[in-house]
């Protein structure tokens, strides 16, 4: 292969993985909807419980108990039960 088709090569294999990405992104997404209660670890190492305000293209934007407002990518999410 010359140089022209490996480039075309690493383009094609870059897209295929971004799409991979957004369809993951998007099943993780479909597990939530806007009023659900949530957690997820801090980058601190705490564990932060809120609820959903909205679901964004690719992250949860959602209101932690103690009231502030975090944008959480759905993988790092886990549902409450109630």
């Amino acid at each position: 292969m010359n140089e022209d088709d490996l480039r075309y090569l690493n383009r094609m294999v870059i897209e295929r993985l971004n799409l991979i990405a957004q369809a993951r992104s998007t099943v993780q997404m479909a597990q939530f909807a806007q009023g659900d209660r949530v957690s997820f670890m801090a980058s601190d190492g705490t564990e932060k419980q809120g609820t959903i305000l909205r679901l964004n293209q690719k992250t949860v934007s959602l209101r932690t108990d103690d009231d502030q407002r975090w944008k959480v990518s759905p993988v790092f999410l886990r549902k409450l039960t109630n």
